[in-house]
């Protein structure tokens, strides 16, 4: 064993290369947001070389011998099983490492400058519902992933799925998201029929009114500030597919999108980007450009934003204390508008195309389709060319509603044309995650949802900075799961959250 001041100074240097890899990541953050909110659109491909380098450089940190010598000085110099931020950052450091030196700094540098181009490409496909125009980088990008899955490997048993979603919830498979989500489909078809077949029907009164932009984002903006969202470290802007961005925990850049009407999809939008971003402020700044100072999963980041837009934003309380914010920044225009009506406007039921416009009873059945199609897609069974008419037969299937163009179909979600294949179960883990949380956090704080309705927020976020924010990476998903609940994840709370509040809503 070396001394301590043997281990300090290893260690020391490797938070050394770990802070440089971040500070590129920051920057990548940030070159990311101003592509999708502020970019004129002829610097895209100067973009997609400055986005390439950046990927190279960090990757080539990440990647290092220095890196890995020094992981091996600190596994020798620590105790890596321990329950401090210095194990944790070494632990996660060895698994970042260990990929990192999978992939070649080239095949990096390709992955990023097409997710560059293949972004921009898809927004104007997307414009003109056009999916011939994006389908060249849809199919480079789905053949780079499939490159970087066997860079990766898998276990035996495994597919190239499983590669590439160990980038967005460690330890994740599809065989296990197989196993949760074929009975959470069949538990959701369940209560869609119930739901179908109920006489009762909520009012959609407030989503048909048409309301001005710039007052639908004064009105967001003072939901995600009063939510507790802290604007002098982020800010909200618009962009085609919302989205939080920004290069570190006092940077949080958010986006949402406008309608001239349904003012709750905004609304939605917003609160769900804030979640997103309120996590990101709740990170550590001492831990900035170490692993404890990220995010430790995508499931568990989409648990706060899907936390504060449906079990906040959606709930019967919160809207007791925003419905009147509606007179104040709309006047007239939503004159007759209640809490309750508001509430029915938030909570309507009904199958549809969008998944980002979706209620919470149909969400994951969104999810549910673009897992099974990009797992197609990676080994091949699927032609990239053949993906329109896959996903128009599973939705007929899976919520029996009609495609009528790409737009609405294939084109619309941004993260494929990212790269980011492996990336959409994340959002139904989220969902679980968060009502076993919502639980967890109701338990602890007693009258916590009847102070929604007076603006009391503050009680759930300091929860949730305690619990989940403060820690980043020093657990791993299930591990802050159970930490945080006392139980592993289960979908009971989900589904008791679901049936306990749609059935009320259609008098079942």
């Amino acid at each position: 064993m070396s001394t301590p001041s043997q281990a300090a100074t290893s260690y020391d240097r490797l938070l050394v290369l770990s802070r440089e890899a971040g500070l590129l990541g920051s920057v990548e953050g940030l070159l990311g947001w101003d592509q999708e909110t502020m970019m004129p659109p002829g610097g895209g491909e100067h973009r997609a070389r400055q986005l390439a380098l950046i990927a190279r450089l960090k990757h080539e940190r990440l990647a290092s011998h220095d890196m890995g010598a020094l992981l091996t000085a600190c596994e020798e110099e620590i105790d890596t099983a321990a329950d401090t931020p210095e194990a944790a950052n070494v632990r996660a450091l060895r698994h970042d490492h260990d990929r990192a030196v999978r992939l070649p700094a080239s095949l990096v540098e390709e992955i990023a400058a097409t997710a560059s181009t293949a972004q921009h490409e898809w927004a104007a496909a997307r414009a003109a519902s056009d999916f011939a125009r994006f389908l060249p980088w849809l199919e480079k990008t789905v053949d780079l992933c499939r490159q970087k899955a066997a860079c990766y490997g898998w276990p035996e048993g495994g597919e190239p799925w499983d590669a590439l979603a160990e980038d967005y919830e460690p330890g994740c498979t599809a065989a296990a998201v197989s196993a949760v989500f074929v009975p959470l489909r069949d538990r959701l078809r369940a209560l869609l029929e119930e739901v179908a077949g109920a006489t009762t029907r909520p009012s959609g009164q407030l989503d048909a009114i048409e309301l001005p932009e710039a007052a639908q984002m004064a009105f967001c903006r003072e939901i995600a500030g009063a939510i507790g969202f802290d604007f002098t470290r982020g800010r909200l802007d618009t962009s085609t597919h919302p989205f939080c961005g920004g290069s570190h925990c006092d940077d949080v850049r958010l986006t949402t999108r406008f309608h001239s009407a349904m003012v709750t999809d905004a609304l939605s939008s917003t609160m769900h980007e804030a979640g997103h971003g309120m996590y990101e402020q709740g990170l550590l700044y001492e831990h900035v450009g170490t692993p404890c100072g990220e995010s430790v999963s995508l499931g568990i980041h989409e648990s706060q934003s899907r936390m504060w837009e449906n079990q906040v934003g959606r709930s019967a309380a919160f809207w007791r204390w925003a419905a009147p914010q509606l007179k104040t920044h709309f006047g007239s225009a939503t004159e007759g508008i209640d809490a309750h009506r508001a509430y029915e406007s938030a909570n309507r039921v009904a199958p549809g195309l969008i998944r980002v416009e979706a209620d919470e009873a149909t969400y994951n059945m969104h999810v549910m389709i673009r897992f099974e199609l990009e797992r197609a897609l990676l080994k091949g069974d699927l032609p990239v060319a053949g993906l329109p008419e896959a996903w128009n037969a599973m939705y007929r299937e899976y919520l029996g509603v009609e495609v009528p163009d790409d737009r609405r179909g294939c084109l619309q979600d941004i993260h494929w044309s990212m790269g980011a294949l492996g990336y959409f179960p994340t959002y139904t883990l989220g969902n679980l995650y968060c009502a076993q949380f919502f639980e967890a956090a109701c338990g602890a704080l007693p009258g916590l949802v009847e102070g929604f309705a007076e603006g009391r927020f503050s009680p759930l976020l300091d929860w949730l900075r305690e619990n989940i924010h403060r820690h980043g990476r020093r657990y791993s998903p299930a591990q802050l799961c159970e930490r945080a609940t006392g139980q592993p994840l289960s979908a009971d709370p989900l589904m008791r959250h679901l049936e306990g509040k749609f059935r009320p809503l259609h008098g079942i």
